[in-house]
């Protein structure tokens, strides 16, 4: 980083305070403000949008200009050259892997997707309509008490044997966490498979019939994996950072990531997108919604257009929009309302002058919402898919901060509350 400084001077202070300023290799300069607390003053940035937490090598985001890099490839190129286990290496390891080390970086995947036998009972615990991150949220939690021979996150291979166990293990408890709620067998992982392929198979396999593997719903499947694997700083990611800087272990961390990604502004838009289609019903009422989204007094708004940073069209989108198209061709949807009228929204948002001078674009949950209906995925099951698929990012992220010097997280606040009083006398 290339320092500057700031000057800051402040009514009634007797000094000009200076602050370093740091350049990353991309993006905006910060100012580092750990030196106000000295003089009696710090920051105040009600949802951090303003504020850097941490410095990273891993994932770039120029929301303005519609940019994403992981390690500094973009993501489309990333989307047609690679697929999502070569892209969990390259987070975590920060360089692509060589042929011999993409194959063996498969194979110990491949070999980590069982888990525990005991783990199958851990879900006798939970109701059979219980929502599937509720489970999660408890079950990747509960690892910890399973794997405990390599909790030791000052020791580099525990730090990577648990990354492996992570990813590998995500898509395995996720499958289970769908056929629990619907009484059928829990599949067991199968070796000859690819990763995504496996996961659909452990979702949608039965014991009774063969399964039959489609080419291009597995390429699809790991697109979606691929598309979410990281995406800077965002709540669920800076909730496991948050969570790491206190030394706890990986598997509690990634279970607080859960937590956070479950709300419906952060994981749960794919899922919202799909409550809202219902909600609208059928095509004739399409206007009607149009209308109230463009009505500022109005507290509608539709569900996966535009995006809390991308002020341009996401790039994740795009590519989510082609294996929307080719999922559709492949399963012949052209029928389902709710698909036709999320085909119609989509026209509207590119075309209306509304939405194009808003740049309130097509988002990627939007795109990936329809793709897993279409696919034959219960909506509740939408966020364990994000969940699985951003696993890579927080743990990397976690990796990345465990591995060098770090603080505990501790917020400051702007107390407005009452000023000291004593208790009364009765």
């Amino acid at each position: 980083m290339v320092q500057k400084s700031a000057h800051v001077t402040i009514d009634g202070h007797p000094d000009t305070i200076d602050l370093p300023i740091y350049s990353g290799t991309e993006g905006q300069d910060v100012i580092d403000v750990g030196g106000l607390t000295k003089h009696g003053f710090f920051t105040y940035d009600p949802g951090f949008v303003s504020t850097a937490a941490c410095d990273s090598t891993i994932t770039y985001i120029d929301g303005d200009k519609g940019i994403l890099l992981h390690r500094g490839y973009p993501i489309e190129q990333l989307a047609e050259h690679s697929d999502y286990l070569e892209l969990c290496y390259l987070l975590i390891h920060g360089e692509l892997p060589s042929a011999e080390q993409k194959n063996d970086y498969v194979d110990i995947i491949k070999h980590h997707t069982m888990v525990h036998e005991q783990l199958r009972y851990f879900f006798n615990g939970f109701r059979r309509a219980a929502h599937p991150m509720a489970i999660m949220c408890g079950v990747v939690g509960a690892l910890s008490a399973f794997y405990h021979d390599s909790l030791d996150i000052e020791d580099e291979n525990h730090r990577l044997i648990t990354m492996n166990r992570l990813i590998a293990k995500m898509p395995t408890l996720a499958a289970m966490s769908y056929k629990h709620s619907i009484g059928q067998p829990f599949m067991y992982p199968r070796n000859d498979l690819s990763y995504a392929g496996n996961f659909l198979y452990m979702m949608f396999g039965s014991p009774c019939e063969d399964y039959i593997d489609s080419p291009v719903l597995t390429r699809a499947m790991d697109k979606i994996f691929l598309l979410h694997a990281d995406h800077e700083q965002n709540a669920s990611t800076s909730t496991v950072r948050l969570a790491g800087s206190t030394g706890a272990n990986p598997y509690a961390c990634i279970a607080a990531g859960i937590s956070a990604l479950w709300g419906p502004a952060h994981g749960g838009a794919n899922e919202a997108v799909l409550n809202q289609l219902t909600e609208i019903g059928s095509e004739k009422n399409i206007d009607k919604y149009i209308k109230r989204a463009k009505d500022k007094n109005d507290p509608f708004r539709l569900m996966g257009f535009g995006h809390r940073v991308y002020k341009n069209y996401d790039p994740r989108a795009k590519v989510m929009q082609e294996t929307c198209y080719e999922v559709f061709d492949e399963l012949g949807v052209e029928a389902d309302p709710l698909l036709k009228i999320a085909q119609r929204l989509e026209q509207i948002a590119l075309e209306d002058e509304y939405f194009v001078e808003k740049k309130l674009y097509p988002n990627v949950d939007f795109y990936s919402g329809i793709i897993l209906k279409a696919m034959g995925f219960p909506v509740d099951m939408f966020t364990v898919i994000f969940a699985t698929g951003r696993t890579p990012g927080w743990i990397s992220h976690w990796n990345e901060m465990i591995s060098g010097p770090y603080k505990i997280g501790r917020p400051r606040q702007l107390y407005k509350g009452p000023v000291k009083r004593d208790y009364p006398t009765r």
